[in-house]
């Protein structure tokens, strides 16, 4: 029934495709429903084995921001004040997860999405022949911008190949894609090798829409393009001004907030825009990987590392092959690093990095523990 369902809602979306939120929505179901296609094969998986030992957990988080910031300005000769606020952070999570958990990863007593799981990042995990999926989504407040951020993604290893499908986004990395990949792998020592080919759906980065309101000084004319979105100014003969919003609502009383805080909001908003009325383009490339893991209870080491030198170039107007003038690499790794040198004294190093496109992310924590006895 799951199987027929998910297959359905697919077809479905597939059939009314217009434009690339359809096409990406389709994306998504197919990933949601992989483990159910799974488990609809002549495996001898059930649901309740799919489902074992996984983890469902929603939570509620939040904190302050950013403190009040203080705008002055003089207008014939009277000082004028204005304070940006910035609300409060918060962030609202729900997932669900099947990772094998590895050895120096703590037992939480309950997951609350803040947790640095590095390790998820990995190619390979602990289990073999095994299915393995996480699927999160949080809508999150963060310095007064909102962000609904999803990683997904269902992973299948096997002896000598694996396959893995995944989806991410990340609002304040301004990243989003959906890969799969499928590689031959082979152990060697401890280590881990793979190679094959990864297909990427992403908006065309590498486009700037703001490129063509640039002077010939380098600068922006960000002026005459708020007077094309709507935007207008009003001056009451004693030097002082009013900006209006293209609905006739007040935005500043001064160009100094209307440059340091309405402008940039425009322009976030404009070029998001723009890259929305453009299709999404897939990447074909060569994807070669290597992991490592070894564990004990006073040294562990896990490391993982990919690279793309070689993408098909598919001639396209708005291909990242344009806007790089030909090939380039993408990468992305990480490690966890953990030393207990005595029974007192310990060192930690983990973190991951990423460079698909022109975007990068990445996070990392590393320090020393002492403990007293």
């Amino acid at each position: 029934m799951h199987s027929n369902y998910c297959q359905t809602t697919l077809w479905a979306n597939i059939k009314n495709q217009k434009n690339r939120d359809n096409i990406m929505r389709s994306l998504l179901v197919l990933l949601l429903c992989l483990p159910f296609l799974v488990n609809a094969q002549d495996t001898g998986l059930n649901v309740k084995d799919l489902f074992k030992f996984s983890t469902v957990y929603g939570a509620v988080n939040g904190g302050n921001s950013l403190s009040d910031r203080d705008i002055f300005s003089v207008n014939t000769g009277t000082l004028n004040e204005a304070v940006v606020e910035t609300p409060f952070d918060y962030s609202i999570i729900f997932g669900v997860r099947k990772i094998k958990r590895l050895g120096y990863e703590p037992k939480e007593r309950f997951k609350n999405g803040t947790e640095n799981s590095f390790s998820d990042a990995a190619t390979i995990g602990l289990w073999e022949n095994k299915l393995e999926f996480l699927f999160q989504a949080e809508y999150k407040r963060q310095q007064g911008q909102n962000f609904l951020d999803q990683q997904h993604f269902v992973r299948y290893v096997a002896d000598k190949w694996m396959v893995k499908v995944e989806y991410l986004v990340d609002g304040f990395a301004d990243v989003k894609y959906f890969e799969s990949s499928q590689r031959y792998r082979q152990e060697w020592k401890g280590l881990s090798f793979n190679v094959g080919t990864a297909q990427r759906i992403a908006e065309p980065y590498g486009y700037d829409p703001l490129e063509e309101w640039l002077l010939s000084t380098g600068n922006l004319h960000y002026t005459e393009l708020a007077i094309q979105e709507g935007y207008s100014v009003q001056f009451d003969g004693q030097g002082g001004e009013e900006y209006f919003n293209p609905s006739g609502n007040s935005v500043a009383t001064s160009t100094e907030v209307f440059e340091a805080v309405v402008i940039p909001e425009m322009l976030a908003t404009y070029s998001e825009r723009k890259r929305n009325e453009l299709d999404w383009k897939l990447n074909h490339s060569i994807v070669l990987g290597v992991d490592y893991y070894k564990y004990s209870r006073t040294f562990w080491l896990h490391g993982w590392a990919n690279i793309m030198p070689y993408h098909l170039d598919t001639k396209d107007e708005y291909s990242y092959h344009e806007y790089n003038g030909g090939q380039w690499i993408d990468y992305s790794g990480g490690m966890v690093f953990g030393y207990w040198l005595s029974k007192n004294l310990g060192l930690f190093l983990e973190g991951k990095y990423n460079k698909y496109w022109n975007r990068t992310w990445h996070n990392f924590s590393a320090g020393i523990n002492y403990r007293i006895f």
